[in-house]
């Protein structure tokens, strides 16, 4: 079992980088980058997420997440606006205690939250996206690998804009440490820091492969096997599509909700899983 998962890990990253490295292959665009790399003004931003991983089988799951997240305005940091809306929602698959994979679709609406413009308040994106996640135990601790590929229709602003295509590459790597136990069960407090990059491939991207790369630290509580709660605060760095020569950055307050409802009988319940992350 071990040779096999080992396997499954050296496979899954040789796919990610060969997707990777032919996206960025791909013919460019000119773009004029500044002489030196520029940032833009920091911004603060607050996000309030739910995870729900709901069995429905032995080995089957659906993974139901919903997120808010909200930009400063010139008067109000953190809280000022509405900027995104995410409907996240994937059928997963238990591989073992240590390894799973989910596909589905994301519905997130993005809100113009640049004050002066006169273009759409609204616009809609659609996602596909495929996960697979490993975790190991490591004395009292858990350890993530996590990787996400998502295929997205992007849309700006202006009135009957083209869709632009683009896909994501992500890697998170996360721990999970207990605090006031010796384990992580009901009634410990955790600390998980986390590190996630984000990089881009498709026509539109010329310059700029890097969209994000996060950097985050949470504070979490087990209240049950099946409810947790947690918050913390992330920076964030990655190049504007446009010009890869600018970066945007951000400092965000994150909260958290974990649920995990399993309505099977007794008899059907598989141990303890690690798949609430």
């Amino acid at each position: 079992m071990k040779t096999f998962r080992t396997h499954i890990v050296k496979l899954s990253f040789l796919m990610l980088f060969a997707f990777i490295f032919k996206g960025l292959a791909q013919e460019k665009e000119a773009v004029e980058l500044p002489e030196y790399s520029k940032y833009k003004d920091l911004g603060t931003k607050t996000w309030i997420n739910t995870y729900g991983n709901i069995r429905i089988s032995k080995r089957l799951f659906w993974d139901a997440q919903t997120h808010l997240r909200l930009e400063e305005t010139e008067a109000t940091p953190f809280f000022g606006q509405v900027a995104q809306v995410y409907n996240r929602h994937a059928i997963g698959y238990i591989h073992s205690k240590y390894f799973n994979v989910r596909l589905g679709g994301v519905l997130r609406l993005n809100f113009n939250t640049d004050e002066a413009s006169t273009d759409r308040n609204l616009v809609p994106e659609w996602r596909i996206w495929h996960q697979y996640q490993f975790a190991q135990s490591l004395a009292s601790m858990m350890i993530y690998h996590r990787i996400r590929i998502e295929h997205r229709w992007t849309q700006s602003f202006v009135e009957n804009s083209e869709h632009i295509f683009r896909n994501r590459w992500r890697y998170m790597f996360r721990m999970k440490i207990p605090l006031n136990n010796h384990k992580l069960k009901p009634k410990t407090f955790y600390v998980a820091p986390e590190a996630e990059l984000i990089m881009q491939s498709g026509k539109a991207v010329v310059a700029s492969p890097m969209e994000d790369l996060r950097l985050t630290t949470t504070l979490g509580y087990i209240l049950t096997p099946r409810l947790t709660v947690a918050a913390g605060a992330m920076y964030s760095q990655g190049q504007d599509l446009k010009n890869g020569g600018y970066y945007k950055q951000s400092w965000a307050m994150r909260f958290h909700v974990y649920y995990s409802p399993d309505f099977r009988k007794v008899k059907n319940k598989l141990p303890e899983i690690h798949l609430t992350d």
